[in-house]
Parts: structure tokens; sequence; C-alpha cells
């Protein structure tokens, strides 16, 4: 860091509203954030003392750029939207890792019941949950099902299927169905998902009760079951108070050893349907976070009816972005979840930040070790492995750490040209992933690590030399013992560097190793599976993947194809494309008649 260069700058800051990007060596976006004065606070970033995650952050930063705006909304607008294009490494972001599923009632002619989990692609559609796992929304939509005739099939059939004859649709792609009774099942769903059951309870019962009276034994078990069903779908829900007055979402933080945690609780009439946590470091102001990690859940989160949020936050900013109402309760009930929902923050970052503190320090440790065994900054690494079977589909993956963690957004797989010499397949990967970033002027590594020893070493430094790169990567290779199991690194002069099996840097290697091998080996698989599936209708002019969909969808399968006519299959695609495959499909018995 230019200390000069930055304090300059940082004199030069306006006392306004904006946003700030700290970059590190590379240029890279590191950390955006807010303020609403920027001079203040990005100075203090450079002034006094901070935690050790802070000091981490700031010994990374290299250069800063900020954005001006008129008001403190458009600055926190322009951080979030920073956010979501740069992800920086030191934000607290909103990934949404648990996906929850809901269940989505779709506004079709006629309507389907389906398990969702994105709540952007249609809105339209009315959206139930969500539901606490896929399980859960999976049981009750089978019942929904059952008791509701919903259409079942994506697009409309010539005939009726089995469900129509099951009672499980009402048939629309053969019958008239009468105008409204959509919509009265639409009511009934959304009175049923509320918790309102009593009518369609009695309704079973009583129907129930008349196939037991007709000694229909079957039926009337059948009656039973859903009944059952219905009580265990109301008993997955855990009601933690009777509170009907409408559904909510309840999110509080806590901060406390450089870490934060947040926790949310997404109440539906009185019930925790599912609890939001994140544990993340805290790099800066732990309100700010708190109110960045909102706005992006709700980018990708349908909105509650209202929001619930500490009563000692400032929530101006929030209210003007986010298209809900916000409450800060300071008695009664939704205080009493506030509370709750604090208690659980405090509670998992105690439970959690042990462990979390354990694996980054050992982290720290195995990339400081690595640098020191190098001599040479090891912090972005990149490591290669091939796969292949008898020298057919030779494929090879590269996978990228930064300071012991995958960087998966620059993970490349390859499809090497080279048959099954495990040399060959690595010079090639080599130089055409430094060949690449040379041209395009992309961001080099420090440091490479091949799998296989000395003689991959030796292929990957002859392209590394030629390219001219040898001085500016440090290249390493691991050593395995008799049993194939890593126990030391080798440089380029071949000397070797025993490692600590109970080291963090032992552990660090086998998990890049176990990486890029399991990236590789799914490349390879996913190339042998597409090639068993390919057919001969893949080799056909004018045939894409939608005709040929097409094609087998009407005909069913191959031989029923091979069998049709020329006219038929005109029928199905354009005459030229038909003419084709007819022609591909009787090549032999036509080659068979010329001789």
């Amino acid at each position: 860091m230019d200390r000069e260069y930055i304090k300059a700058k940082l004199s030069n800051l306006p006392n306004e509203p904006g946003s700030y990007q700290m970059k590190d060596k590379n240029g890279e976006i590191i950390y955006v954030g807010k303020a609403k004065n920027l001079h203040n606070r990005v100075n203090q970033y450079f002034t006094g003392a901070h935690d050790f995650k802070t000091t981490k952050m700031v010994s990374n930063i290299e250069d800063f750029d900020f954005i001006v705006t008129k008001t403190e909304k458009e600055a926190l607008v322009l951080e979030i939207n920073l956010i979501k294009k740069y992800r920086p490494k030191y934000n607290i972001q909103f990934i949404d890792d648990s996906s929850y599923p809901y269940i989505k009632l779709t506004r079709e002619e006629y309507p389907r019941l389906l398990i969702a989990r994105d709540m952007k692609k249609d809105k339209k559609a009315r959206y139930f949950g969500p539901f606490p796992d896929a399980s859960a929304a999976r049981t009750t939509q089978k019942l929904l099902q059952t008791l509701y005739p919903f259409r079942r099939c994506t697009q409309l059939q010539p005939k009726v299927c089995l469900y129509y004859h099951l009672g499980q649709c009402l048939g629309p792609c053969e019958y008239k169905i009468e105008e409204g009774t959509y919509d009265r099942m639409a009511d009934q769903v959304t009175k049923f998902l509320n918790g309102d059951t009593r009518e369609v309870e009695t309704d079973l019962k009583a129907k129930m009760m008349e196939a037991s009276e007709k000694l229909e034994f079957e039926k009337a078990a059948e009656y039973k079951n859903m009944i059952d069903s219905i009580h265990a779908v109301v008993r997955e829900s855990q009601n933690i108070e009777k509170d009907n007055r409408g559904s909510r979402d309840v999110f509080a933080w806590y901060a406390g050893k450089g870490y934060m945690a947040i926790t949310g609780f997404l109440v539906r009439s009185g019930v925790i349907l599912n609890k939001e946590f994140r544990l993340r470091p805290l790099y800066g102001d732990a309100e700010d976070e708190f109110v960045s990690f909102l706005i992006q859940y709700y980018q990708d989160h349908p909105s509650a009816r209202e929001l619930v949020l500490p009563s000692d936050m400032d929530i101006s900013a929030l209210q003007e972005v986010l298209d809900m109402p916000v409450f800060q309760p300071q008695r009664g009930y939704k205080t009493r979840l506030i509370e709750m929902c604090l208690e659980n923050a405090k509670k998992q970052l105690e439970l959690k930040f042990n462990t979390v503190e354990r694996q980054e320090t050992m982290t720290d440790e195995a990339v400081a070790e690595l640098n020191r065994l190098a001599n040479h900054p090891m912090n972005r690494v990149e490591l290669f492995d091939n796969s292949h079977i008898s020298g057919t589909f030779t494929v090879a993956a590269c996978v990228v750490y930064e300071d012991g963690q995958p960087v998966k957004n620059d993970y490349r797989l390859y499809r090497l040209h080279t048959g099954n010499s495990d040399v060959d397949s690595m010079k090639e990967v080599v130089y055409r992933r430094y060949f690449r970033l040379l041209k395009d002027d992309g961001r080099m590594p420090d440091g490479l690590i091949v799998d296989g020893g000395w003689t991959q070493i030796e292929a990957a430094k002859s392209i590394l030399d030629s390219l001219g790169l040898s001085e500016r990567i440090k290249l390493m290779g691991l050593v395995k013992d008799d049993h194939h199991n890593t126990n030391a690194l080798m440089d380029t002069d071949g000397q070797v560097f025993e490692i600590d099996k109970s080291s963090g840097l032992f552990f660090l290697l086998t998990r890049m190793q176990d990486e890029v091998h399991r990236s590789a080996i799914t490349y390879h698989r996913k190339l042998r599976a597409k090639a068993q599936t390919k057919s001969v209708l893949d080799e056909v002019e004018g045939i894409g993947p939608k005709r040929k969909r097409l094609l087998l969808k009407t005909f069913k399968n191959f031989t029923n194809l091979k069998a049709a006519s020329l006219q038929e299959i005109e029928q199905v695609v354009p005459k030229e494309a038909a003419r084709n495959v007819y022609e591909a499909l009787h090549a032999d018995e036509n080659e068979n008649d010329e001789l």
C-alpha cells in the first residue's frame, strides 16, 4: 500500500453521501460500503485500532474508489447493486443456500399446483409457504392434488389421462370446465394452507361414513388416510403463540468477536415456518451490514405483509427502498418475537463461532506455511487434474483457491485433444489456460500446483518457460507415498518438503486435491453420459433439440419412428427435414439395395 497516495486521496474525500469501493493489488473490488459522509467513513478504515478481521481486510487494500450520491437512499441502492455485480469477498452477501420450497398455484387458464423455489419468475402466480424442506412441500402438494383436481400435465393432451380416471384432474384437455370452477378451488386451497381445514375434513368424514355403510371398506380407508394426512400436514408447523393477525417476517442481528449473526423468522398466521440464519465475518458497521443483507434478501424473496425489526435501529433509508411496511414494536407479541430472534442469533453465534474461527485460523496458518515453503506468495493458487478412459473423453479441470478458499466462478473445464498420455494432457491444459490469460490480460495466479510429482512438474514447467511465466508463477507438485497418499511438496529444483499430516497445510492440500479430482471426474462422466444418449437424429441436418423431442414425443421411440412413412414424419416436421430424417434412418437399407 502506498500510504502517501492513500493519505492524499483520503484528505480529498467529500463530506457527502455515497458508496465506496476498496480494491486489492490486482484492482479487484474486495469490499463495497455506503456512507452518509464519505470523508468520515472511509477515513475510519485507515485510522485507529481495529479487530483482527478488519485489520486483515485493510492490509489487502491498495486503492479505493467512491461514487457520490444525492441521498443516503441512493447510496444504499448503489451499494447493493455493486455487491450484486462484483460479489466482493469481504461483504456480507445474501446467498440463498437454503432455497426453501413453496407451493405455487399458477394463473393459467387451467391452473396447476407445483413446487417452486424461485418466487420472482412468475409474479402472477400465488405462492404458499415457505415449507421447512422439500419433503414437507411434496407431502402437502400430494395431499392438495388429491383433494383438489387441478391440471397435472405440462401440456394439454388429446385425451384424458389416468389422473382424470382417479378423480385427480377435471380433464380440461377433453372436457369443457364450468366457468369459476378453478377459482373456487383456488380459494379452497388458500383457506386450507392458511390452516382452515374444517370444511374439507367434514366432507371427507361424511364420505368415509357413507363408504363404510355401503361396505366399501377400501374406499373408506382411503378417506381415513386423507384425513390423517391433513392432520400430519397441520402438525408439521409449530405454533409458538396463537395469533392470526397476519403474516410477517422478523429479523434481528447480534455482533461480537468480529462476526455478525443474523436470524430471521418467517411467521405465517402465528406459525414459524422457517428460520433464516447467517454467520459472517464483520468488516463494516453492523447496522449498515444488516440493512444491506435485508435489501439483498428481498430482491430474491417475495415481500412479507410486514417486516418486524429491532426498535433501536435507524430504518429511514430501509423504508424508502423496501416495498413493505416496517415495524419496530415496543411491547407485545411482536416484541417477544424480536427477543426470540435476538436470543437465537446470540446462541447461534456462540455455538458456531469457535468452530468457524478455528477453521479460519487453520486455513490462514496453512496459507502462511505454503508461502514459507514456496518462498513465494501463494495466496492465489491453481490446480489441474486430468480424467479419461483408455484415451477417450480426455478432459481436464482447473480449480482456483484464494486465501485457502475455493473461487468457484474461476474454475475452468477443458475437453482435451491429446490421447491418454498424462504428460501431454498436462502440457495441453497448462498451455491453453495461461495462453488465454495472457491473451485476455486475465488475472494470473501466484502459484500452480500439479498432481503427479516430478514428471508433471517438468511438463508444466516446459510450458511456463515457453510462455515466459516461470518467474511469475511458482510451480510445485504434490508428491505421494507408496500408498498413493499425498505426503510432500516438490519444487522445480527437485527439492522435497515433507508435510506434517496433522498440520493445516496437509488438510488444505487434501481439500484442494479432492476438489480438482471431483471436478475432472464429474465433467468426464457428463461427457460420457451425453455420448451414450446421442442418437442418429443429432447428425441430421434440420433437426435440432426441439424437433428431436417433438419426433420422439410423437412416435414414442426409434423403432416406431423408423417404421413410419415419409408422409407421417412430414406431419411432424417440415418436408426437407422429414426427408433427411427418413434417409438417415434407412441409410443401411439403401446401401444394401445398392449392393
